[in-house]
C-alpha cells in the first residue's frame, strides 16, 4: 500500500465515522447555541486534540492495552459513561439554576458563559474517555500503516486526515445551528437545549455501563 492509497482509503472510512452521531455532535451543538460559536470551536478544538493522542498510540501500539485486557477496556469505558452521565446532570442542573429566560434572542450574559479552559477540557475528556473511538483507531490506523514510515508519524498523519475531515463537520453544525438558531435563540430555548443534550449525553452513559454488564 502506497502512502497516497492509505490515505485516501482512511479518510474514507474516517468520513463515515465522522458523521455518525455521538457525543462530539451533541456538546458542538449545545455549545454553539447556548455559549455560542467561540465556545463551539474551543470544545471541537478539545475533543481534535483527543483524537491526536488516540491517533498516537494506536500507531504505537500504546493502546494495545485495550485490545488483550477486558479489565482495562472496561474501566475506561465506565469512566466514560460516568463523565458523560456527570456532564448531563451538570447540563440539567445549569437549566434550573439559570435566569436568563426573559433575555432577547441572540442575547448571552457574560456571567453565564464557561471559561474556555474548561469548554476545551471538557471536549478533550469526553474524547479521551470515548472507549468506542479508540476502539476505532486502534482497530483501523494499523490497518493504514504504510512500510518505510515510522508508525507514530504515519498514525498523527491518518489523526490529521481524520480531525481535518472532523473540522469541516464541525463547522458545517456550526453553521447550520447558528442559522436556526436566529429564530429558535433565547433563554427559554437554550434551557432546553441544555435539557435535551444532558438526557442524551446520560443516555449515552447509561448505555454504556448496560453495555459493559453484559459483556
Amino acid at each position: 500500500m502506497t502512502l497516497q492509497e492509505s490515505l485516501l482509503g482512511f479518510a474514507a472510512i474516517a468520513a463515515l465515522i465522522t458523521v455518525l452521531p455521538g457525543t462530539d455532535t451533541a456538546l458542538v451543538l449545545r455549545y454553539t447555541l447556548s455559549q455560542g460559536r467561540r465556545h463551539a470551536y474551543t470544545a471541537a478544538l478539545g475533543m481534535i486534540s483527543g483524537a491526536f493522542v488516540w491517533g498516537a498510540a494506536a500507531a504505537t501500539g500504546v493502546s494495545a492495552l485495550l485490545t488483550v485486557s477486558e479489565v482495562a477496556y472496561d474501566i475506561l469505558r465506565i469512566a466514560g459513561a460516568l463523565y458523560m452521565l456527570w456532564l448531563g446532570v451538570g447540563l440539567w442542573r445549569a437549566s434550573f439554576t439559570k435566569h436568563d429566560a426573559d433575555l432577547p434572542p441572540g442575547a448571552l450574559p457574560h456571567h453565564s458563559l464557561e471559561p474556555l479552559r474548561r469548554t476545551w477540557a471538557k471536549g478533550f475528556i469526553s474524547n479521551i474517555l470515548n472507549p468506542k473511538y479508540g476502539m476505532f483507531c486502534i482497530a483501523v490506523i494499523p490497518q493504514f500503516l504504510v512500510p518505510g514510515v515510522p508508525s507514530v508519524w504515519m498514525g498523527l498523519l491518518l489523526s490529521v486526515v481524520a480531525n481535518i475531515e472532523a473540522i469541516i463537520w464541525f463547522i458545517a453544525i456550526v453553521a447550520a445551528a447558528q442559522f436556526f438558531g436566529r429564530w429558535l435563540n433565547g433563554g427559554t430555548f437554550r434551557k432546553w437545549i441544555d435539557r435535551v443534550t444532558g438526557t442524551a449525553l446520560g443516555a449515552f452513559g447509561v448505555v454504556a455501563i448496560l453495555e459493559t454488564r453484559h459483556a
